[in-house]
C-alpha cells in the first residue's frame, strides 16, 4: 500500500508516472498518462476562460482527469446526475461551458492535444464542486463544496478502511456523478493509490464476472445489493472481496443476508447526504447490531424529532447544526435511525402524514416497499401509492385483478385514515424506479401516473434483454380519435413504448437516429394483454422491440440510437 496523498497534492510529486490509475477494457491507464490528459482538459479550461463548467462522461478516468483539469484552471465544476437534454438544459443559466456532453445546440468542450505539465498545489479554499440532491422529496438542489471538504472527507475514509483494505482494485456499481460515486469510486482511489474501473457495474453477471480475477474492493447502492439473484453461482467468488461499501438508502435485512451469502461478507453501510457527506458508518455481521457508528470529526445530537449534525464535511458558519430529515435516538458511540421524519400535507383541510400512510401498507403486508405522494388532477389533489408487492400481493392481484389489490390497501388504511384522504391511484412495480444516485425520485414516481405510459410487470431480464407483461388501458388517450367506433393502439405509439420501456432498463444513447425492419401485423385493441420483448446491442446502438399476444405478432423493428450515452 502506498502512502496516500491529500487531494490538493494529487499531480504535484510524490508517486512515479507509471503507477497504475485506472483499468479499460483490460488496459491500465497509469499517473503519467492522467498527468497528461489533466494537462489538456486544463489547457481547454484555461482557453474558455469561464469559471463555472457542467461535466457529464460515464468513463471514471475520463471523468477524473477532466476534474482535476477544472480545479488546476481555478475553476468550479457542476455535475449533473445524467445527461437527458432536460437535466443539461437546466444547468444552462449556472454555467459557462458544458465538458463531454451539451445540450442540444451547444458544443461541448474536449482536452486540448497537449498542455503544460506543470502542475501547483491546489488551494483548500477552491470552490471545488457543486452537486445535487438526489430529489428524493422533490426539486433536486444544489449544494456547494470546497475542496477543504472533499479533502477532509477522503482523509476520514482512508484513516478508517485504509488499514483493512489493502492495494486492491476499486469497482463499482454506482456513478461518479453523485457525491457518494465520486468520493467512493474517484477521489478516494486516488488518494490512496488504488487502480479503479473506468466503467461501472450495472448488472449483476457484470458484478460477478468483475470479481472472477481475485481480491476487490465494491462500491455499490442498496438497489444494487438487493438484486443479486440466487440462481447465479456465486461460490467461484466469495470471499474475494476485502471491502464491501454501501450507502444512498437503508439497506434491508433481505439484502444483506444476501450479501453474507452471496459475496461472502456484510458490507459497510456509509449513512449521509449530499449536504452533510459521510456522517456515520455500520457493518452488520449480525441481524441484532443496528447501532450507527459517528465518524472521527462528525458530531450528532439525536432524538426523536430530528438528527442534527455538525461536521467538517459541512460549509456551515462555526458551530451551526445541520437538521437531517431523519428521527434518531443515542446510543454509546452513535445512535440508531427511527425512521424518516413526518412528511406532512394539508388534504382536504386535513393534515396528512404521508411518512405514517407509507408506514402502515408496509407493515399491514402485501407490500414490501410503499411510497406516497401527492398528485395534481384539475383543481384537487389526491393521493397515490406506488407500491412493490410481496408474494402475497402478487397472488392477489393475479387472481382479482388490480382493483382487489387497491381495495385490500385501502381497508388496510381506512381503520388508521380519514376517508377523503385514502389513496384513489396506485401502480405496482417489481421494483422502485431509481436514479443513477440509487435514489427513487418524487419526479420518476409522478412519472408513472402519466396515462400515456402503459403498466407493466417484468418477466425476465438480463444485461441485454428485457420481457415485459404490458396492458394497454382502455382508458389511455391514446385511443381518442383513433379511430371513431373501432379504437386501436396507433403504431407510432408502440414504437414510443418500446422506446420509454427501453430508457428504463438499459442505458441507452439519448438521440434517436432513425428506424429498421419496423413492421405492424395485427392491430391492437383497448384492454389487450401483450409481452413486449426488448433487445439492447451497444455495440451497435439497436434496440430491438417485438410486440406479441395470445393472437400472435403485433409488431417489431429496430430503433438506432446515438449521440453518447444518457
Amino acid at each position: 500500500m502506498v502512502e496516500p496523498l491529500a487531494l490538493e497534492e494529487l499531480l504535484v510529486h510524490g508517486r512515479p508516472s507509471g503507477h497504475p490509475v485506472a483499468r479499460r477494457e483490460g488496459a491500465v491507464l497509469d499517473l503519467g498518462a492522467l498527468r497528461s490528459r489533466v494537462a489538456g482538459w486544463r489547457a481547454a479550461f484555461e482557453a474558455h476562460g469561464g469559471e463555472r463548467f457542467a461535466l457529464f462522461t460515464d468513463d471514471t478516468f475520463d471523468f477524473a482527469s477532466a476534474l482535476l483539469g477544472a480545479w488546476h484552471a481555478g475553476a468550479c465544476v457542476y455535475l449533473p446526475a445524467d445527461a437527458r437534454p432536460a437535466t443539461l438544459e437546466a444547468l444552462r443559466p449556472h454555467v459557462d461551458a458544458f465538458a463531454v456532453r451539451a445540450p442540444p445546440g451547444l458544443t461541448p468542450l474536449s482536452p486540448a492535444e497537449s498542455g503544460a505539465h506543470d502542475f501547483q498545489r491546489l488551494s483548500p479554499d477552491l470552490a471545488a464542486l457543486v452537486v445535487y440532491t438526489s430529489g428524493s422529496s422533490g426539486e433536486p438542489t444544489a449544494i456547494p463544496k470546497r475542496l477543504s471538504q472533499l479533502s477532509r472527507e477522503v482523509a476520514t475514509l482512508g484513516a478508517l478502511f485504509d488499514a483493512d483494505l489493502g492495494d486492491v482494485p476499486v469497482l463499482s456499481t454506482v456513478s461518479h456523478q453523485h457525491i457518494y460515486g465520486l468520493l467512493f469510486r474517484v477521489l478516494w482511489p486516488l488518494a490512496s493509490g488504488r487502480v479503479f474501473d473506468a466503467h461501472a457495474l450495472p448488472y449483476p453477471e457484470d458484478i460477478l464476472a468483475a470479481l472472477q480475477p481475485g481480491p476487490a474492493l465494491l462500491v455499490a447502492s442498496p438497489a444494487h445489493l438487493k438484486r443479486l439473484p440466487s440462481t447465479m453461482d456465486w461460490s467461484p467468488v466469495r470471499g474475494h472481496l476485502r471491502g464491501l461499501f454501501s450507502s444512498g438508502g437503508p439497506l434491508s435485512l433481505e439484502a444483506l443476508q444476501a450479501c453474507r451469502e452471496r459475496l461472502g461478507r456484510a458490507p459497510v453501510e456509509v449513512y449521509g447526504s449530499s449536504e452533510t457527506g459521510g456522517v456515520a458508518w455500520r457493518r452488520r455481521d449480525t441481524d441484532d447490531d443496528a447501532s450507527w457508528r459517528t465518524m472521527p470529526g462528525v458530531e450528532v445530537r439525536a432524538d426523536e424529532e430530528a438528527l442534527c449534525v455538525r461536521s467538517p464535511h459541512l460549509d456551515l458558519p462555526q458551530g451551526a447544526w445541520f437538521t437531517t430529515e431523519d428521527r434518531a435516538r443515542p446510543v454509546p458511540g452513535g445512535f440508531q435511525l427511527m425512521g424518516r421524519r413526518d412528511r406532512l400535507l394539508k388534504l382536504e383541510e386535513k393534515r396528512v402524514s404521508l411518512s405514517a400512510m407509507e408506514r402502515t401498507l408496509v407493515d399491514g403486508g402485501l407490500l414490501r416497499e410503499a411510497r406516497v405522494l401527492p398528485l395534481t388532477e384539475g383543481q384537487r389533489v389526491v393521493l397515490a401509492v406506488v407500491g412493490v408487492p410481496d408474494a402475497e400481493g402478487w397472488r392477489l392481484q393475479e387472481s382479482g385483478g388490480r382493483r382487489s389489490l387497491n381495495q385490500a390497501l385501502r381497508e388496510k388504511l381506512a381503520p388508521h385514515f380519514d376517508s377523503s384522504a385514502l389513496p384513489r391511484r396506485f401502480r405496482y412495480l417489481e421494483a422502485m424506479p431509481v436514479n443513477s444516485q440509487g435514489k427513487s425520485t418524487e419526479a420518476a414516481l409522478t412519472a408513472l401516473f402519466d396515462p400515456k405510459r402503459p403498466p407493466f410487470r417484468v418477466r425476465e431480464r438480463s444485461p441485454e434483454r428485457v420481457l415485459l407483461a404490458v396492458e394497454v388501458p382502455a382508458s389511455s388517450p391514446y385511443f381518442d380519435g383513433h379511430f371513431p367506433g373501432s379504437p386501436i393502439l396507433p403504431g407510432v405509439v408502440q414504437i414510443e413504448w418500446a422506446l420509454l420501456l427501453g430508457r428504463e432498463h438499459f442505458a441507452l444513447p439519448p438521440d434517436f437516429l432513425r428506424l429498421e425492419t419496423v413492421k405492424f401485423q395485427q392491430v391492437i385493441p383497448p384492454g389487450a394483454h401483450l409481452m413486449l420483448e426488448l433487445t439492447w446491442a451497444a455495440e451497435s446502438g439497436r434496440l430491438g422491440f417485438k410486440l406479441t399476444s395470445d393472437v400472435g405478432a403485433h409488431a417489431s423493428g429496430r430503433i438506432v440510437l446515438g449521440g453518447g450515452v444518457g
